[in-house]
């Protein structure tokens, strides 16, 4: 054995040799196993290369199995020359560097060889010289590259078909015609079957107004959670599969729900055994979506699907009045309401409540009137909305009611408004003989034991027909009212008697003008229904067709009307004359608005028309005669009582100013200007010889100011006096007067007392307070007598100009009741000019330092008023 190497050099050399070894190795071995090896990888690149271009599921099985046996058969032959290969060994790597690197005399070799024969110390010597010498050689060692031999067998490089045909395969394989590797170990009927087709989709309730959600959508799938409304469909449609499909729903809570298929539908004319040989297996599931949860396909253990759901809850709604309800000018009840609700309100009405129970023996014959609420539009801004219906003709019409507002939303919840206690407005009759009729209508729809007594009233009401009848039509009426009453036994005979008095009444107050109104609230109403619900234009035109027949007949009849009686109001709006053409022109263009698709606008439109007649109808409705002669009579009473009360505060206020300057005359007050105070008193006096006061004024003795405080005093509670019968006839006539005439009254008293121990100033302040009172006691009769008369918010007369109940500063005439101060107009800018003129000459006289002291006083609470 040669030494172990120890040197620095001898190191070197050897890892060089040894890298030189290794890749003259991997030479070796490449270049026998490549040629040995290609055969093989040609024959998988092949099948490779059919594989991926698809073509193993065109063959048919017989031809698939042939080619693949082919490809089997090939591997192994393919195989065979492996047999062969065999690993160099370490001798034929160093002749294989000698020989790459041109190396004489084996200097590798040597490298590792040890001299034959025995051994000395000289010939050890020697050897390892030789080795050094041989070593000096292989400073510049190298390795050998591979070399095949392949090219040799295929001059023409047909390999390199192979090697193209796997590349282009390799990217085919990845485009939709492309095949896989295990094409060819799949029969073609397994090929041949179509993957089911799944169709996933979620339709919201119709009143959300949301559009249905296709979940197998390209652009869903990469949704995580979809967020449906609550209640919404889910449908799911299989068709191709296997028909074992199943669907489950598992909510948050872990409750696993299974939705069960729905029955196919057969084909019409094809027999049930001929439909599922020809038409492919569907599959149909639906369901209802209330809380979240997770939707499941399954077909088999497989998952086909998954669809997670994150259900919107759907809120209650909510309703509440706006203002309180109040009676139209036409008689009708007005509400005024706001609804809210996330999607908007499917229905809403009015709940109606006597708020005194009948009698527990008692058999009305109507239950509570009904009155449907208009919704506001859905998706809209507004939810306030505003609904009148008349309802004078119920038989609670004139009672205390309880009213209710109720809605519902699609969903099927609830709620309901605070209750309001008022009495139902009904319809006033001025004719006497009309209010009887009513109040016996009354009567016995309320309650069928009452039937006697209104039989006697009838026979009151009839005993004296010439006293009580101008026409005798009337009288038939009534006595054909009264036969068919005491025939009636069932409730519906009932039911018709009272609606027989009810047209009794209204032929009595109004003669035919009563059909033509009532036709042409019917017309306007299915008007409002028809835009309401959208109508075509076909019947649009219909409705409206009725609306202008409805329209002339009442414009006819209240001609008529008002020809024979020429007192009657006149056809006009806000202070100009309504003439035919322009209540055409406003039915065209609802009609037009309505066709046209905005029907928000025609709507809106026929509200302003049905308001113009509701104020044209209640000028007509308006009582008159001796009733309403009287009520303008106490109301002009009430205007003196307030007027003389108004000159009284002003002369109790003259006498206590005479009677402090007579108290302080003489009297000087000395400051620093005292001496130009008592100068400038004695420039101001008119001269020698004229007994007046400081402004201007003769003076009053003091047995005169009392003589006169007594007058006061007396005039003070006479004007108490005729308050009281004022309140008394007020009361008579049906009228309601508010504290504010107690407190007048009271305060009068109290002036009264004060002028009798000679307080004028407490006098003053009573008498003002007083006067107070009796304004808002005024205004509150003013809204008393605009309900009764029908005309709540609007003028008295209807068709009248705005101005032309007032005077010339903006105050109400005294044939409209009293000027309670607080109905006079905005001053313009000539009235505001001159009450600064007013206001400058008041300063200029208090900058008088000569002014005395009763004028400044008197000037600064001038200046005090408000």
């Amino acid at each position: 054995m040669t030494e172990r190497p120890t040197s620095s050099a001898e190191r070197g050399l050897a890892g060089r040799l040894a890298l030189s070894r290794l890749a003259t190795r991997a030479s070796i071995l490449f270049e026998r196993a490549w040629p040995l090896v290609l055969p093989l990888l040609i024959v998988v690149g092949l099948f490779l290369s059919f594989s991926w271009f698809g073509l193993f599921p065109r063959l048919p099985d017989a031809a698939r199995i042939g080619l693949l046996i082919l490809f089997a058969l090939a591997s192994v032959a393919a195989l065979y020359p492996l047999r062969f290969f065999r690993l160099p060994s370490a001798a034929e790597i160093d002749r294989r560097i000698e020989a790459a690197n041109e190396l004489l005399h084996s200097p590798v070799q040597v490298q590792t060889d040890r001299p034959s024969g025995a051994e000395s110390i000289f010939s050890q010597a020697l050897w390892r010289e030789h080795q050094k010498r041989m070593a000096e050689r292989l400073s510049s060692l190298g390795a050998d590259r591979p070399r095949t031999g392949v090219p040799d067998y295929d001059r023409w490089g047909l390999r390199a078909v192979a090697g193209l045909l796997f590349v282009t395969a390799l990217a085919f394989s990845f485009g939709p015609f492309g095949g896989k590797v295990g094409d060819a170990f799949v029969a073609r009927a397994v090929h041949d079957t179509v993957p089911p087709r799944i169709d996933a989709w979620v339709t919201p309730p119709a009143y959300t107004g949301k559009a249905p959600l296709f979940l197998t959508a390209d652009a869903n799938q990469a949704v995580q959670t979809f967020s449906v409304p609550q209640g919404s469909d889910v449908s799911l449609r299989v068709t191709g599969g296997s028909g074992e499909e199943t669907l489950n729903y598992a909510d948050q809570g872990g409750n696993d729900r299974a939705i069960e298929p729905a029955a196919p539908p057969a084909a019409k004319g094809t027999a049930p055994a001929a439909t599922s040989q020809t038409a492919p297996n569907v599959r149909q599931f639906s369901g209802k979506l209330n809380t979240n949860g997770t939707l499941t396909l399954k077909s088999g253990d497989s998952d086909l699907g998954r669809w997670p759901f994150a259900v919107i809850p759907d809120k209650p709604p909510t309703i509440r009045f706006v203002g309180e309800p109040k009676r139209a000018v036409n008689g009708a009840m007005e509400l005024n309401y706001q609804i809210d609700d996330d999607y908007g309100a499917a229905s809403a009405k009015a709940v109606f409540e006597l708020s005194d129970p009948p009698a527990a023996n008692a058999h009305p014959l109507y239950g509570a009137p009904d009155m449907p609420l208009t919704l506001p539009r859905r998706g809209g801004k507004a939810s306030a909305a505003k609904t009148t219906k008349d309802l004078t003709e119920h038989v609670w019409a004139g009672g205390n009611i309880k009213l209710t507002l109720s809605v519902t939303d699609d969903a099927g919840h609830t709620a309901t408004s605070d209750t309001k206690t008022l009495v139902m407005p009904e319809r006033p009759f001025a004719n006497p003989l009309a209010r009887a009729v009513i109040e016996q209508r009354r009567l016995l729809a309320l309650d069928t034991n009452a039937k006697p007594r209104v039989l006697d009233l009838m026979d009151a009401i009839t005993l004296r027909p010439e006293d009580t009848f101008d026409n005798m039509s009337n009288y038939l009426a009534i006595m054909s009212a009264r036969s068919r009453l005491k025939l009636s036994e069932s409730d519906d005979q009932l039911r018709n008697v009272v609606s027989y008095l009810w047209e009794i009444a209204l032929g009595i107050e109004e003669g035919n003008l009563s059909a033509a109104e009532r036709r042409l609230r019917q017309a306007q109403q299915a008007l409002q229904d028809a835009i309401k619900n959208g109508a075509s234009d076909q019947e649009i035109e219909k409705a409206m067709k009725e609306l202008r027949e409805a329209m002339n007949q009442f414009l006819q009849e209240f001609a008529q009307r008002a020809q024979q009686n020429p007192n009657a109001p006149q056809m006009q709006q806000n202070g100009r004359e309504l003439r035919q053409s322009d209540i055409d022109r406003m039915m065209d263009q609802i009609e037009n608005l309505a066709k046209s698709g905005d029907r928000d606008k025609a709507q809106q439109l026929l509200s302003e028309l049905q308001d113009m007649m509701n104020n044209l109808q209640a000028g007509r409705q308006q009582p008159g005669g001796e009733q309403d002669s009287e009520l303008r009579q106490q109301m002009d009473k009430l205007g003196d009582i307030m007027r003389r009360q108004q000159e009284m505060m002003n002369d109790t206020f003259r006498l206590d100013q005479m009677q402090r300057g007579s108290r302080d005359n003489g009297e000087q007050q000395f400051g620093e200007d005292g001496e130009q105070q008592q100068q400038g008193q004695d420039e101001q006096r008119p001269g020698p010889g004229q007994d007046r006061d400081p402004l201007g004024r003769p003076k009053m003795s003091p047995k005169d100011l009392a003589d006169a405080l007594k007058q006061l005093q007396e005039g003070q509670g006479q004007l108490q006096s005729e308050l009281d019968q004022l309140k008394k006839g007020l009361e008579g006539m049906g009228m309601q007067p508010n504290e504010g005439f107690g407190e007048a009254g009271k305060s009068m008293g109290d002036a009264e007392q004060s002028l009798g121990q000679g307080d004028g100033d407490q006098a003053v302040g009573h008498q003002g307070r007083a006067l107070e009172a009796l304004r808002r006691g005024a205004k509150d009769m003013m809204k008393q007598m605009q309900a009764m008369q029908g005309d709540q918010g609007g003028g008295e007369q209807g068709g009248r100009e705005q101005n032309a109940d007032r005077d010339p500063l903006g105050r109400p005439r005294a044939t409209n009741g009293p000027d309670d101060g607080t109905s006079v107009k905005v001053p313009d800018e000539i009235d505001v000019q001159r009450a600064r003129q007013i206001l400058d000459a008041i300063r200029k006289r208090l900058g008088n330092a000569l002014s005395p002291d009763i004028e400044r006083s008197y000037l600064e609470r001038l200046l005090e008023l408000k």
